[in-house]
């Protein structure tokens, strides 16, 4: 191994020592297969004009219902779809500084050579803390078409594991795909909760004094179980009884009791009609015909309300019964010839209809994940110089820093990365929370992918 100095360094050796160091969480995520390279995506980050965000397309599969083959029937022909699908590529860099004083003052304790053999596992930390970032943002997705997605990948529980729990967890999210399901990743309660139940067995291996020794890592159902206390986890507070409350569709009436004439307006929330004007509201004979013409454009703006009323007066009950207010009407005359006379008024509180709720302790929620075969594409995408030295010989009597970078690409099987929400060329662990920047991949005509093919789940327990 070479001495570590800015004269002797060696970036490609200490690279491939760095790979030798090893990463248990991460081999046993390629072992299982959950992890899995893919030529497309790392073809699309090496050519020049891709660098840190691009598009793949994934192929669908074969459809539609077979046709009777009678001598009488025509054969029709359907097509496959082509689905898009967007990933991208992760930067982080990090450095280390240690002084010379302190292997001089430690009788040549090397410090900067303890920090070698740390690299690879510290990186191992960073790239799972990115992993969990990413299943924490597909399941925060707000697209509609992915909600298939969310509600069938979770399997929550109002009690703790069980010896069941896996098996209907990864049946729910995926049906008869469910073997392709390899590896778990969960927090030490559970799986304390699981080993208690004689659920859980840990792996050992034998050190080189040939001491046997218990690792970090076990098995349920047959799955290997990787233990990590930066599982998301979420703290319910104690709940008195709740009584259940029947919702109520708010009404509310909008009142015209002079007609308006050309140029009067009538701002409803954000949107305003102006009288007399192209939008649609003439200037009727009277406040029927005001309130006539205005219904039909409410109808457009504010889907949420069913339109109504006769007369001059138009009613906006909820199509479901929220606690909130219709928008604030204003009304405005453009010059002082204006008629225009209205009012709204509550005619019937809306009430938010409440589940009765039992009285409880407070708990914690613990998350675990389930990962399969191919559940993302992993590529080392690589950085121009992954290591390098420094050396300072002036600062505190010297000292030598290494420097580290890495660029990678992980990318969820059948869901797509939109960027609808990333500052910069590289996103944060933050960005990939954000489920605005995740939806199912579709074809973008409203035909999603299979969320079945999808070898992730997600199961929520009190431990």
């Amino acid at each position: 191994m070479p001495k570590f100095d800015s004269k002797s360094f060696n970036p490609q050796a200490f690279g491939k020592y760095t790979e030798r160091v090893p990463n248990l969480r991460r081999n046993e995520l390629l072992k299982s297969r959950a992890l899995a390279p893919n030529s497309e995506i790392r073809n699309l980050f090496n050519s020049q004009t891709t660098t840190s965000y691009g598009v793949i397309p994934m192929f669908g599969n074969l459809g539609g219902t077979a046709l009777n083959y009678d001598g009488t029937t025509d054969i029709t022909a359907t097509s496959t779809t082509t689905f898009e699908r967007g990933v991208v590529v992760f930067g982080r860099a990090k450095a280390w500084t240690e002084k010379d004083f302190s292997e001089d003052i430690t009788g040549g304790v090397q410090f900067m050579s303890n920090v070698g053999n740390q690299v690879a596992a510290y990186w191992d930390e960073v790239d799972q803390d990115i992993l969990l970032s990413m299943l924490k943002g597909i399941y925060s997705m707000t697209d509609p078409g992915s909600a298939v997605f969310v509600n069938n990948h979770t399997y929550e529980l109002s009690t703790a594991v069980g010896a069941s729990t896996l098996n209907s967890a990864i049946q729910k999210a995926c049906g008869q795909n469910k073997d392709k399901f390899q590896i778990v990743i969960m927090h030490s309660v559970v799986a304390t909760n699981l080993e208690n139940l004689g659920l859980l067995e840990y792996m050992k291996y034998t050190d080189a004094n040939g001491v046997q020794r218990s690792l970090n890592m076990a098995t349920w159902n047959g799955r290997t179980v990787i233990v990590d206390d930066s599982m998301p986890t979420r703290d319910i507070p104690a709940a008195g009884a709740v009584s259940a409350v029947t919702g109520v569709k708010a009404v509310y009436t909008l009142a015209i009791s002079t007609k308006a004439i050309a140029g009067d307006a009538l701002t409803l929330g954000e949107k305003t009609y102006v009288c007399g004007t192209t939008d649609g509201w003439d200037a009727g004979a009277s406040t029927t015909a005001d309130a006539t013409a205005l219904k039909a454009l409410l109808a457009v703006d504010f889907p949420q309300y069913t339109i109504g009323g006769t007369g001059g007066s138009i009613t906006l009950t909820q199509k479901v019964a929220l606690a909130e207010d219709v928008p604030t009407l204003i009304v405005n005359k453009n010059d002082t010839s204006g008629t225009l006379a209205a009012t709204i008024t509550e005619t019937t509180e809306g009430v938010t209809a409440v589940a009765a709720v039992a009285a409880h302790d407070g708990y914690t929620e613990y998350t675990t994940f389930a990962l399969g075969q191919g559940a993302f594409d992993y590529e080392d995408i690589g950085a121009k110089v992954p290591y390098e030295m420094d050396r300072d010989p002036k600062v505190n009597g010297g000292e030598d820093t290494l420097y580290s970078r890495q660029r990678k690409c992980l990318a969820p099987y059948g869901i797509s990365y939109t960027k609808a929400v990333q500052a910069t060329l590289s996103p944060t662990n933050a960005e990939l929370e954000n489920g605005a920047n995740w939806k199912l991949v579709s074809d973008g005509s409203g035909t999603y992918f299979d969320h079945q093919a999808i070898p992730i789940a997600r199961i929520i327990s009190r431990g």
